[in-house]
């Protein structure tokens, strides 16, 4: 055994010393490194090289699901923070008020069948009809900025897609195992809101 941990660090310090092609880039940070949503630290982020050999169709494509997926993100992180600090007293089902649902994950054992029924449903028809659709009123005129604006929006939708992981990861972790954090609480700085 210690023989093979021996030949295995010498053909790694090998590999260290051998020449390295220069000058060489991907086809893909090629065709779109100056794409919106390319900014420094990390350039064209594709670690996974999804848009290796691909059309600029399905570039945009991709580029549609991340600003879609980037959206919805931003909703979900609001959502799932406004009910740690308010809630609408309306029933969700007959004889299951908004009051008496648990925020977060616990939240998943309480809605009954046809709150679910209501939600897949609505989410499928806003995705597969685009029943919200595109709507001339409430966009801002914003004349020469419609670019960094643009950007402004793949950066939040991004931030928010890692929020939204966070939120649930930590609040699942605190399902499992209350208080590990050593709160009671999801907003720890804002203790009024709970009253305290």
């Amino acid at each position: 055994m210690m023989k093979l941990a021996v030949l295995a660090a010498a053909a790694g310090s090998a590999a260290a010393f051998a020449p390295v092609q220069q000058g060489r880039t991907s086809t893909a940070v090629q065709a779109f490194e100056n794409e919106l949503g390319v900014i420094a630290p990390t350039g064209f982020f594709d670690p996974l090289n999804l848009s290796k050999n691909i059309s600029k169709e399905k570039f945009d494509e991709y580029r549609t699901a991340e600003l879609k997926h980037g959206r919805v993100c931003m909703l979900a992180v609001l959502g799932y923070i406004a009910p740690e600090t308010y809630r609408f007293g309306y029933d969700i089902a007959p004889g299951v008020s908004t009051y008496d649902i648990p925020n977060g994950v616990a939240a998943i054992d309480y809605i009954p069948a046809l709150g679910w029924a209501q939600i897949i449903f609505f989410i499928g028809a806003v995705d597969y009809w685009g029943v919200l659709g595109d709507f001339d009123f409430g966009k801002p005129d914003l004349g020469d900025k419609e670019e960094e604006r643009k950007l402004q929006e793949l950066q939040h939708g991004r931030l928010a897609m890692l929020a939204i992981l966070e939120l649930l990861r930590h609040d699942s972790q605190n399902f499992v195992s209350p208080g590990f954090d050593g709160y009671d609480n999801m907003i720890t700085g804002l203790p009024f809101i709970y009253g305290n």
